[in-house]
C-alpha cells in the first residue's frame, strides 16, 4: 500500500497491483466518500481497450455501494469526460485509461465538477480512504447507475463550437490517425461535420490494437498517408484524445511545441493572447527564443499538463501545452483536448490562407538529445555529487546555448536524461556523457 496517484492519476500493468479489479473497487469507494455528496453523481467513461470493461463494472460498483450515482458514458475522449461533467452537473468525472500505453495496461483519473484535474489535496485525502476497505451503504442511501446515450452529440457540437463560425475546412483533404482509441468515431465526424474530406486511418479498435504502430506517439504511418494521398495535413490523437501531433503536406511531423506556437501567434494576431504562454522544462528552447522575438512571455512548468494549468490559471495565460502534445486553450474548455486543439490550429491555417508548414517558420527548433537511462532503484537525483558535478559541466559548456534537464519519470524507474543546443554534435555529446554518469550512479 502506499501512494497511488502519478503523474496523471493511478496506472500501471493490468492484473498487478493497483490495476486489479480489488483495487478499483475500493478507489471508487474512497473517491466518492471524498467527491461525491450524498444523492451526487459520477460520470464515468473509458477508451476502447478490452479491460476498460472490467474496471468499468467494478468502479460503478465501487461507487454505487458509496451512495453515489453513476453515470456510463462508455468510449468516449478523455477531455469529452472533463466537458461532460460540468455540463451534466456531476461532482466527479472519471477516466478510464492509460493514454499513450499499450492494451496491457490502463489507468484511472478523475476530474472535479469544475471539469478540472484534482488538487493534490483531494488525491490525498482518497489516498488515505483507499487503505480502508470499501464501504456498502444501506440499501436505501444506495446509488443508480444509469447509461447514457447522448454523450458524443454533446461533446461532438462541443468541439465544433470551438472553430470559428465564420469558418470552414471545405476543400481541405486531412488523415486522421485516431490510434485505434477513445476518438476514433469523435474526431473524423467533428472534421468532416466542418467540411473536410476526411480519411482515416487507425479507427478500428479491436481492445488490442490501441497505440500500436499508429497514433501520436508512432506518427510514421500518418506521414507516409498524408504524402501518398496528397492531403492537406495530417492530424493524430493518443489512446485516450487528450494529446494530438499533426503532419504537414510535405510529411513532416509538427509537435505539441510548434502547434503551441501556432496558437499562440494565431491568438496575438487576433489580439487574444493574455498573459503568459506556459510550457514545461522540457519544451524547445527554440519555442523559447520565438516567443521572445514576438515579445510574448512564456514560463515553464514541471511535466505533466496539471502544472501547466496551475501556471496558466496562476499567471492569467490561456494557452499552454507540452512537447507531447497535450495543447490547453483555457479560452475554449478546461483541460488539454487534442480535437480541440487541432481545431485551433486549423482556424490559423484557414485564417492566415498558408499551409501548415509556413505557419511553423517562425520557430527554429533546436537539436534535442533524449536518454532514458533505466535504474535498478529510484535514486534521489538531486543528491548525487557526481550527477551534479556532471551537469555543472554541461551547463559551463552550453553557455546560453543550450539547456540540461534531468527528470526522473513518474511512471517507470528511468532517470530522462535531456540535453538540446544549437551544436548538435555537442547535445549528443553531453546527452551521452550525463546519462553514462547517471547510469553508474545505481
Amino acid at each position: 500500500m502506499g501512494n497511488y496517484f502519478g503523474t496523471d492519476g493511478v496506472r500501471g500493468l493490468v492484473g498487478e497491483w493497483p490495476m486489479s479489479v480489488n483495487f478499483a473497487v475500493r478507489l471508487a469507494s474512497a473517491a466518492g466518500r471524498v467527491m461525491v455528496p450524498d444523492g451526487g453523481s459520477v460520470v464515468v467513461g473509458k477508451d476502447p481497450r478490452i479491460s476498460g470493461y472490467m474496471f468499468e463494472s467494478a468502479l460503478e460498483a465501487g461507487f454505487v455501494a458509496a451512495g453515489a450515482n453513476v453515470k456510463l458514458l462508455q468510449v468516449m475522449p478523455t477531455p469529452g469526460i472533463a466537458y461532460l461533467t460540468r455540463v451534466l452537473g456531476a461532482d466527479l468525472g472519471v477516466v478510464i485509461s492509460a493514454s499513450h500505453n499499450s492494451y496491457h495496461d490502463n489507468g484511472i483519473k478523475f476530474f472535479d465538477r469544475n471539469g478540472a484535474k484534482l488538487s493534490d489535496d483531494a488525491q490525498a485525502e482518497i489516498e488515505k480512504l483507499v487503505e480502508e476497505q470499501p464501504v456498502t451503504r444501506e440499501s436505501s442511501h444506495l446509488g443508480r447507475a444509469e447509461r447514457r446515450y447522448d454523450a458524443v452529440d454533446r461533446y461532438l457540437a462541443f468541439c465544433k463550437q470551438s472553430f470559428p463560425e465564420s469558418l470552414d475546412l471545405s476543400g481541405m483533404r486531412i488523415v486522421i490517425d485516431g490510434a485505434n482509441g477513445a476518438t476514433y468515431k469523435i474526431a473524423p465526424r467533428v472534421f468532416s461535420d466542418l467540411g473536410a474530406d476526411v480519411i482515416t486511418i487507425g479507427c478500428s479498435p479491436n481492445g488490442k490494437n490501441i497505440n500500436d504502430g499508429c497514433g501520436s506517439t508512432c506518427p510514421a504511418l500518418l506521414q507516409s498517408t498524408v504524402t501518398a494521398l496528397g492531403a492537406d495535413l495530417g492530424v493524430a490523437f493518443d489512446g485516450d484524445g487528450d494529446r494530438v501531433a499533426m503532419v504537414d503536406a510535405q510529411g513532416q511531423l509538427v509537435d505539441g511545441d510548434q502547434l503551441v506556437y501556432v496558437i499562440a501567434m494565431d491568438r496575438k494576431e487576433a489580439n487574444e493572447l493574455t498573459g503568459p504562454v506556459v510550457g514545461t522544462v522540457m519544451s524547445n528552447l527554440g519555442l523559447e527564443k520565438a516567443f521572445q522575438k514576438e515579445g510574448i512571455e512564456f514560463l515553464r512548468a514541471p511535466v505533466g499538463d496539471r502544472h501547466v494549468m496551475s501556471a496558466l490559471t496562476a499567471n492569467g495565460g490561456v494557452i499552454g501545452g507540452e512537447t507531447s502534445g497535450h495543447i490547453i486553450c483555457l479560452d475554449r474548455t478546461t483541460t488539454g483536448d487534442g480535437i480541440i486543439g487541432a481545431l485551433q490550429v486549423l482556424a490559423a491555417v484557414r485564417k492566415s490562407g498558408k499551409p501548415l508548414h509556413s505557419l511553423c517558420t517562425g520557430m527554429t527548433r533546436y537539436p534535442q538529445k533524449m536518454i532514458n537511462v533505466r535504474m535498478a532503484k529510484r535514486i534521489d537525483i538531486d543528491n548525487v555529487p557526481a550527477i551534479g558535478e556532471a551537469v555543472e559541466r554541461a551547463e559551463h559548456n552550453l553557455s546560453d546555448r543550450g539547456r540540461v534537464v534531468l527528470r526522473p519519470s513518474g511512471t517507470e524507474p528511468v532517470v530522462r536524461v535531456m540535453v538540446e543546443g544549437e551544436s548538435e554534435s555537442e547535445v549528443n555529446r553531453h546527452a551521452e556523457e550525463l546519462a553514462a554518469v547517471v547510469a553508474q550512479s545505481t
